[in-house]
């Protein structure tokens, strides 16, 4: 009995510490998808320095045999099945002076471990509540029960639901509709398409950077600062230029590297957000008025240079000042081709959501598996893409073996600053598509490009100077070459003036450079019905008997724009099988009402997340469903058996896309 008022003292000196708020322990929910059928709950206990928590199998309630264990309590539920009972890690195990016998704790952090048994596939709760006792040398306190509940996802996923941020029924279903229950990426109907691997070792996304790098450098958003960089580093020092272009390719590695730390540090941040920057409007707006001072530096207007503080801080003798300029250099490059690499990025990223939450340990520290691939992945994108560039870095020493006469050397500058406008142009129309301002339609575009390709024919046979420009007394075999070279493109630019009707004259050569065909004042809706509601398509084709051409684009896609206007054509009556589905992932319109979801993290926790444009509905669907984040994105889907084929992203060999089409319809068709 001496030990039971021993138990009853301390529970009323629990509820006079509960009322100082004393609270010595912190508790941490999470999860691990062990299969299909059976997942793990962990139960995180943080316990303050010079207090324990005792074990679940210390003493009962109120008896002569010790304090109050740790116990767990779930509520019934036909849905799933308890394997065994909450597992805990090996106690300490030693004499307590308080209840005067050796007893088993825990000091600093414990996890306590249950696995469960699903029994059916649709969404269900979890919930009940841990009980606890906790000392030090000189009190115990009891604190209010810890409630606990989980929401299983329709995949088998768990989404933890803290105690004090409620899942309402609303956001539950929000979350079901934007995780299609038939889109399994790893079983599709046939193998046809780019097959989704599950696991992927560091090394294999490495490479997957790698490949994602090379892709980069023939997207037009790489182009415009290949002359920057030959104008840049034609002015370097002499003698340092391989020093110098090492540490070019070097700075853009390290940025994609850096680039990818905060994931590391902020599970929490969306896939599509790199996507969401590189079509933002106001950062397409920022790089049309960078590359517009850029075109006005090259004209000879004024010299564009670091504050001369920067390098006068650096040693007489020492290179910082230059490799500051180059780290910038660097870093501009990866800011303005982020329009095209940012859906590659993202992608890295969304590939590794749902995925391994397990730990990896690099040179004696523990990082989290999903943020190491990533690193791992996004490493790789920048030792690609950084290579060529350190390539062209060394250019310029080829230009000292050139003769130095007269200003040939301004002439190029200029002509490059004439290049630096049309590129600002197609910066500013990527706003105005995002926005739908329709101030850049696609007529518009042609125009704008026409009369920079005129001044830059009469800048060339002297009709036009610059303020460093000497007068051109004979036009030389290489300049008349550039002069024809020009007027012949501006030639080719005048179809494109008069409207999208003009099928004759496609403009392949500037596929994905100018605004869609749709995007045009002539433009006529085409006979063919085209949804822009991934349900709606849904439920059309349903009714049609037909299968879903699915394309998650966007306005400021550029690829996509190559798709649409030189593949889409070839292979347009395949096309006309299928109910087609176009969904833009940048599409500014607000929603009648916003929407909120329940999205995986890359440390296998959850979060919530506000929709509040079209744009945001699209994105959220493809990472969730569909692990992506890149456009073009197509998929092939049977509304009653969903995925056809392992889907797709950019295919400029029309055969290549003919085939996975042809795939596709074959399938459905059985």
């Amino acid at each position: 009995m001496k030990k039971i008022f021993f138990v009853l003292a301390f529970l009323f000196a629990g509820i006079f510490s509960n009322a100082q708020i004393i609270d010595p322990v912190i508790w941490e929910f999470s999860q691990n998808k062990i299969s299909e059928s059976e997942v793990e709950l962990q139960f995180k206990a943080s316990i303050e320095e010079h207090w324990h928590l005792y074990s679940q199998f210390t003493g009962q309630y109120f008896s002569d045999e010790g304090p109050i264990p740790t116990s767990f309590t779930f509520n019934e539920s036909d849905f799933f099945i308890k394997q065994d009972s909450v597992l805990e890690e090996p106690p300490i195990q030693d004499y307590d002076p308080i209840w005067e016998e050796t007893l088993k704790y825990y000091e600093g952090e414990v996890t306590f471990r249950q696995r469960i048994k699903l029994l059916t596939k649709d969404p269900f709760n979890i919930t009940g509540e841990i009980n606890f006792m906790l000392c030090d040398e000189v009190q115990c306190v009891f604190p209010m029960p810890v409630p606990f509940s989980f929401q299983i996802n329709s995949d088998g996923r768990i989404v933890v639901k803290k105690a004090e941020e409620e899942i309402t029924i609303e956001e539950i279903e929000n979350t079901q509709k934007y995780n299609d229950k038939l889109v399994e990426l790893n079983n599709p109907s046939t193998d046809c398409g780019e097959k989704k691997s599950e696991e992927n070792s560091l090394w294999a996304i490495f490479i997957l950077g790698l490949l994602g790098g090379l892709i980069a450098l023939i997207t037009p958003c790489v182009f415009p600062m290949i002359p920057l960089t030959v104008s840049f580093f034609t002015k370097g020092e002499k003698g340092k230029g391989t020093f110098n272009a090492v540490m070019y390719g070097f700075f853009i590695m390290l940025i994609y590297f850096l680039l990818s730390i905060p994931f590391h540090l902020m599970p929490n941040i969306d896939p599509e957000i790199l996507n969401q920057i590189s079509t933002n409007s106001w950062l397409n707006l920022f790089f049309f008025a960078i590359f517009i001072a850029f075109a006005l530096s090259f004209f000879g207007y004024f010299e564009l240079a670091l504050p001369s503080k920067w390098g006068n801080k650096a040693d007489s003798g020492s290179n910082i000042g230059g490799l500051i300029g180059i780290f910038f250099m660097a870093l501009t490059l990866a800011i303005v081709s982020f329009s095209c690499t940012g859906p590659i990025l993202g992608s890295l990223l969304a590939g590794t959501l749902g995925g391994d939450v397990s730990t990896v340990v690099i040179l004696g520290m523990e990082f989290k598996m999903v943020a190491t691939k990533l690193t791992a992945g996004m490493t790789g994108f920048g030792l690609a893409l950084g290579f060529p560039f350190a390539l062209f870095a060394l250019f310029p020493k080829l230009l000292d073996a050139l003769p130095q006469s007269g200003g040939w050397l301004n002439s190029v500058k200029v002509v490059l600053g004439f290049l630096e406008v049309a590129l600002a142009i197609k910066f500013l129309s990527n706003a105005d598509m995002v926005e739908q301002w329709g101030l850049i339609k696609r007529e518009t575009f042609f125009v704008l490009w026409f009369i920079i390709g005129v001044l830059t024919v009469l800048y060339l046979i002297g009709k036009i100077q610059f303020p460093h420009d000497s007068k051109v007394q004979k036009i030389s075999k290489m300049r008349y070459g550039f002069i024809l070279s020009f007027l012949f493109f501006t030639i080719y630019l005048i179809p494109g003036m008069f409207g999208s009707h003009l099928n004759w004259w496609e403009h392949e050569v500037l596929s994905g450079f100018p605004p869609p065909l749709s995007y045009s004042y002539t433009y006529q809706q085409e006979e063919k019905e085209v949804f822009f509601d991934y349900w709606e398509a849904i439920e059309y084709a349903e009714q049609e008997g037909k299968a879903v051409f699915i394309d998650f684009t966007g306005w400021a896609c550029v690829n996509c724009r190559k798709m649409e206007e030189n593949v889409f054509p070839e292979v347009e009556d395949l096309l006309g099988e299928f109910v087609l589905c176009q969904l833009y992932v940048d599409e500014q319109t607000l929603l009648d009402s916003s929407e909120t979801v329940v999205v995986p993290t890359s440390d296998g926790g959850t979060k919530k997340k506000t929709l509040t444009t079209v744009g945001n509905k699209w994105s959220t669907l493809q990472a969730v469903t569909y692990a992506s984040s890149s456009q073009p994105y197509y998929v092939l889907y049977s509304p009653k058996n969903g995925l056809l084929t392992n889907p797709i992203g950019y295919t400029p060999d029309v055969s290549e896309f003919q085939k996975w089409l042809k795939c596709g319809l074959t399938e459905f068709n059985k």
